[in-house]
Formats: C-alpha cells, structure tokens, sequence
C-alpha cells in the first residue's frame, strides 16, 4: 500500500511517546513492502530535539502551516491508499476535515491518547478532534480496546473502531547479562495520580525492607517527596539506558495512569518493554491486564505493599526467571511493531473487502 500518515512526530522523541511508537510501526510496514511519507508539523520545541530527522524507512516531510500541507501535499493525500492522522497534531481537527475532503483512500484516525482524547470531547475541548469528525473517519484506532471500542461506534459514531495498541521494538529490548542493582525498579515520569498509588505499592514496601534495593527513574518529583533511605531516584533515563535498567533489577513495578485504569485495555508500553527485557513485573490491577498477561504465570498483580514484599521475598530465583520468560514469550509472539503492522493491514483489507 501507499500510506501517509500526518503525526505528532517521528523526528524527536523528546517530551512524547508518540515518535517511538510511529517509528517502529513505520519501519515495519516498510519491512513488509509498503511505502510511507510521514508528514509532520514544524516546531520549534521539536526542532532543536531531532534525534532522528531522516528516518531511513520512510520518507519524512515537514510543514509549517495547513496551507502549506495543502499546497504541497494534496495530490499524495487524494491518491494514497490509507490516509492516518495521528492524536495530537496541531490543528487536528482543520487536518482531518481537509484530510477526509481530499483523501480518495482509507481515512484513519490514530488514537495514542485515548482515554485522554474522550475525556477532552466530554469537556468541549476539541483541540485534535472534533465529534463532528468521528464518524468520517473510515476506521479509528484506538491505544485502547475493551468496551471503548463499543463506545466509540455506538456513541461517537466510528464506522469502525479497531484496537492498535502500543508494541516494543526487539531490536532495542532484549534479556542482557547485567550486574542486579536494585530488587525493585520504576521507571516513570511524575503525575498526581500515580503517586498515591507509587508510594502504597512500592515505596511503602521500601519503609517495611529496609534491606530492600528500590530505584525510580522519571522527571518532575517535587522535592517535597520524602524517599526511603533504600530508595535511589534517578532524575532521568534516556531511552538508550532503559534495556540496561530493566536488565539491572529482580522485579519491575508498573503503575498506570488513573484514566487508563477508568477505560481498561490500556496496556502502557513500559509493560512491553519491561516483558521483553524478561523482567518479571508487578503491577497494579486494571480490566483487562489479564487479556494480555496471565496473572501468577507471566505477571504478578499487586494491591498492596504486603503483596508487593510477597513477591519480592516469597519468589525463588528459577520461578522468578519463569515468570519473567513466559512475559517475554507473550510480547515477542503478539506485541511487537511488526504485529502492529500486520493488524493495520489487515483492518486495510477489512474495509477493503466491503468497499
């Protein structure tokens, strides 16, 4: 296919989540034969943090305005095959309406914000989607699955919602021999509504071991946090030391953000990344965490610090690796960017096939 997607970025990973995600899906459709041109919005926040300006799998393109997308690019968007228009792209909602006036092809919106996006229309807030814009959209991806799915057709009006979740790049996330640092690692930025539950599942299991070893890596902590005496708090990670991160500690906690937990079905790419690195993760519970992990076999579930030093004490080191194996198996059989690939393709060929 001959596809165009218009993002958020692709160039600078810096400040969002989307680039990784876009990268890995776009080398992938490439892998598989298919052509991209990635048009993305010039600013300057992104500007001077390039750290990958000329993907070599696709050919990237900036813009400075909608009239300029428009004079330079309608003749690409009217004849491609899928047009995809990313959450979060400046103006997004002029976008997308000259996106589904022009395209001839496959009109797709690409959701990596969800729940955040539903709550923002609940509000009035249209910043990159409008109700109105919905239901022309031929199909609409969703970082989400479950129920939002449902919601999206039957009350927003989706012609057809299909999940295209987050995914890990194997190339980047991988078991390494490394020297064990920590009994116990996060790896997040701050937000109010993960700090509650950080300091029940975690930090709180920190004050009750103090022979425990517990890091957190991430950006933003006020200063006002008081950390246990056995926890290290790392300012911030680039995405080069993650694996080694991973690689470094017995278990890995994760922690999901409050609106994630409110939809459900909204695996974080932390989990991918953590299972592919074969590091047994304890998480705290949300609906449908256990349509991508078994719990007990391939995750372990925490709802308090007392599970939490249950399975930090209690696991032995070979039951520990099996855990952490059979999470690695899981993503490397159905959550990598080349899965992502061949899902969009084949949610192509279902609108296709009823064209």
């Amino acid at each position: 296919m001959n596809i165009v997607i218009l993002g958020l970025s692709i160039t600078s990973s810096w400040g969002n989540g989307h680039a990784t995600t876009f990268r890995g899906l776009v080398r992938e459709l490439n892998n598989q034969g298919h052509e991209v041109l990635f048009l993305e919005r010039d600013v300057p926040w992104y500007a001077s943090q390039r750290d990958l300006p000329n993907p070599e799998y696709c050919q990237t393109e900036l813009y400075t305005s909608i009239d300029d997308l428009e004079q330079r690019f309608t003749e690409q968007v009217r004849e491609a095959d899928m047009v995809i228009v990313g959450s979060y792209v400046p103006e997004g909602v002029p976008v997308g309406e000259w996106v589904v006036k022009t395209a001839q092809g496959i009109k797709a919106f690409y959701d990596i914000d969800t729940p955040v996006t539903l709550a923002k229309l609940e509000r009035g807030d249209f910043e990159y989607l409008s109700l109105d814009l919905i239901p022309k959209y031929d199909l609409y991806l969703s970082f989400t699955g479950g129920p939002t799915l449902n919601l999206l057709e039957q009350k927003y009006g989706s012609p057809m919602a299909r999940p295209l979740y987050c995914s890990v790049d194997p190339e980047l996330y991988y078991p390494e021999m490394m020297e064990c640092k920590w009994d116990l690692g996060y790896l997040g930025t701050y937000s109010d509504d993960r700090q509650p539950p950080l300091e029940k599942l975690m930090l709180d299991a920190a004050r009750e071991w103090p022979e425990g070893r517990f890091v957190v890596a991430g950006p933003q902590y006020p200063e006002s946090i008081k950390w246990p005496a056995n926890t290290q708090h790392i300012h911030h990670l680039p995405p080069s030391e993650h694996r080694k991160f991973y690689n470094s500690q017995r278990f890995t906690q994760n922690i999901t953000r409050a609106d994630m937990i409110t939809s459900g079905y909204a695996p974080s790419v932390r989990l991918f990344e953590a299972a592919a690195c074969a590091t047994p993760i304890i998480s705290d519970y949300w609906e449908g965490l256990d349509s991508f992990f078994d719990f007990d076999t391939e995750i372990l579930v925490a709802r308090s610090a007392k599970d939490t030093l249950h399975y930090l004490r209690g696991i032995c080191r070979s039951e520990r690796k099996l855990i952490g194996e059979r999470a690695r198996r899981k993503v490397m059989n159905h959550h990598t960017a080349a899965h992502r690939a061949q899902e969009l393709v084949s949610y192509a060929e279902e609108l296709m096939s009823v064209a």
